[in-house]
């Protein structure tokens, strides 16, 4: 299901889903949770891209995983290291790119809900920008390591 689309490999062209929908959220989540007065244009695609991102991210390490299985399995060397080294962020991203939309989610729940006061909406605030944070970096760090799999020397 992850290997190929329209015979060509599958991980190059859905990576772009999450290298672009990753960042965007991150953005996104961080603007609805540090700046309210934007929370009434922003409920809808911080909802959208909170469900779309993990997915994103899973496809792409699945694919990653086809791709390596069936044309990378016995690289050694510069290359097999590379390749191990953005192999490695598959699993911290998956779970980064999971907490941040949990916490988006929560946060865009938290806030249209007038019941949960405003201790509870800054607690989901915080834990929404450091995961954001922490989803900016693992993104940058397998797409950086993965250009530099394919294009690096």
């Amino acid at each position: 299901m992850f290997d190929e689309i329209l015979g060509l490999p599958a991980h190059p062209l859905i990576i772009h889903a999450a290298v672009v929908l990753t960042p965007l959220l991150a953005v996104l989540a961080a603007v609805y949770a540090l700046a309210p007065r934007t929370r009434a244009v922003l409920h809808w695609a911080v909802t959208a891209l909170a469900v779309a991102v993990p997915v994103a991210v899973f496809a792409a390490r699945q694919s990653g995983e086809a791709l390596k299985d069936k044309r990378f399995s016995s690289v050694d060397g510069p290359l097999g290291l590379r390749i191990a080294e953005h192999e490695g962020f598959a699993t911290p991203l998956l779970s980064a790119a999971l907490a941040l939309g949990v916490l988006s989610l929560a946060l865009v729940h938290v806030s249209r809900a007038e019941r949960y006061g405003r201790p509870v909406g800054r607690v989901v605030s915080a834990l929404t920008v450091a995961a954001a944070v922490v989803a900016g970096y693992y993104v940058l760090r397998a797409g950086h390591s993965g250009a530099m799999a394919v294009w690096g020397s």
